[in-house]
């Protein structure tokens, strides 16, 4: 059997006899009777594979790709270089194992080490981890570390982070007995001083920069309010682009710093998966969950690579351990590497002026139409919210008629938010596209 290898009776019957029972459903005699199912799965009939193959290619064929995209929120549309899936695509590459023998992986380690560097290099940080499940766990990885740090357990966190990692901190911290306290936002939409919020109980400021509406944060002052009460100050980074434009947060007083790693190379991919990346100090490096990649030298002098420290022993380290994280996206972070060591420094800087631009000039057509304005006066990097006569998600379900898929209601997320939308254009976001947008949604508007 091609699938599925125990499926012959006799194979079956062999399994049942080395485990000394004599049928199936005297192997679940620990399962309370009431709760076993006692009908037959409910499933189609068997298929050869030509007819799934079919059936497959038929539900795929139901998937609906917009002709005009706006969305962001979290997970954006950039260029991907061709080289990317065909360097990723080296079967070295797609089919190695997490790299515990360094004898055999040191092309996997070596491209680790080098994503690592290329995330220090962008967030202004010392140390990075070979990366981890994506921006939301990240995070709230990154709250649980400035706990173990402070031995504080009270965390002020911004209500400009994306409501998703927000979601996942507050599953994380209610088993870690992490009190959070959300900092307001301005009427600019960046977030309020929290100097009243800090106080000698706090673990570390949390703030996403650009935020979940697309607010450029001056994480400065909030870096101070911190260190006043000798708290970190955690900064996720949800639109890693914006990286190659803005100020690298560690150099602003960020004491970690996190983020979604999708939008160098990754493709949106429906969702997933995508690529978390953990950056901090030095001397907080032994608290960083997930695993490093530092290099060596044998006893002849030559270079090597080796995982350096690797928290992931969960098994061992029990209670003590830093993380439930035990792994890393290795061919994401392979991708983003490849991404960075293929557009450069300046390609980046070119890439993240272009989103700085395609977002103004969509802001202006938007803003032209009578009806349309802008609820957040705050600088913004590749997407904003705007405020409209008609519901959002109403809007968003007309357009998307016409193959314009308009942006996100903010409803589903804020339910009072009833008429407001998130845009996002990138350097993918033609002005063609943007025109059409902006007059299909003056008609909607208008009519």
């Amino acid at each position: 059997m091609r699938y599925i290898p125990n499926a012959t009776p006799d194979e079956q019957a062999d399994m049942l006899a080395s485990m000394g029972v004599s049928s199936i459903a005297e192997l679940f005699r620990g399962i309370p009777e009431d709760l076993r199912l006692q009908r037959p799965l409910n499933l189609p009939p068997m298929a050869s594979e030509a007819e799934l193959m079919q059936l497959m290619e038929s539900l795929a064929g139901q998937n609906r790709l917009p002709q005009h995209s706006f969305l962001g929120a979290g997970v954006y549309d950039h260029v991907r270089p061709l080289i990317i899936d065909t360097l990723v695509s080296r079967s070295e590459f797609y089919t190695s194992y997490t790299p515990y023998q360094p004898e055999i992986n040191q092309g996997t380690l070596q491209a680790i080490f080098e994503y690592q560097t290329f995330i220090c290099q962008l967030t202004g940080m010392e140390v990075s981890n070979a990366s981890m499940y994506d921006g939301a766990t990240a995070l709230a990885e990154a709250l649980l570390m400035a706990a173990r740090l402070t031995n504080r357990y009270r965390v002020v966190l911004s209500e400009g982070i994306h409501p998703e990692y927000r979601a996942v901190c507050e599953t994380y911290a209610r088993r870690a007995g992490i009190e959070l306290v959300l900092a307001p936002l301005s009427e600019a939409g960046t977030t309020e001083p929290v100097e009243t919020l800090v106080n000698d109980a706090t673990a570390c400021v949390a703030v996403q920069s650009p935020n979940f509406f697309g607010c450029i944060e001056d994480l400065a002052p909030l870096a101070a309010a911190a260190q006043k009460h000798k708290a970190l100050t955690v900064v996720t980074v949800a639109e890693a682009m914006s990286l190659g434009l803005l100020v690298a947060p560690g150099t602003v007083g960020a004491d970690i710093v996190v983020g979604e790693g999708q939008s160098f190379g990754v493709p949106p991919a429906f969702g997933g998966p995508h690529l978390g990346f953990f950056a901090t100090h030095e001397r907080f490096a032994r608290q960083m969950p997930g695993r490093l990649i530092g290099q060596a030298y044998d006893a002849e002098g030559r270079r090597g690579f080796v995982i350096t420290l690797a928290t992931r022993e969960q098994h061992i380290r029990r209670e003590k351990a830093t993380s439930n994280i035990c792994s890393n996206e290795g061919l994401c972070a392979l991708v983003a590497s490849i991404f960075l060591a293929t557009v450069g420094r300046r390609g980046l800087q070119e890439l993240a002026q272009r989103n700085l631009q395609k977002a103004a000039y969509l802001k202006g057509v938007l803003t032209a139409i009578p009806g349309i304005t802008l609820t957040y006066r705050a600088p913004v990097f590749n997407e904003f919210v705007i405020r409209t006569p008609l519901p959002a998600a109403q809007l968003v379900e007309t357009l998307l008629e016409d193959d314009i898929l308009a942006g996100l209601p903010l409803s589903r997320y804020f339910p009072e938010r009833t008429h407001e939308l998130l845009v996002c254009a990138t350097e993918n976001t033609s002005r063609a596209a943007m025109d059409a947008f902006a007059a299909r949604l003056a008609q909607v508007c208008g009519g």
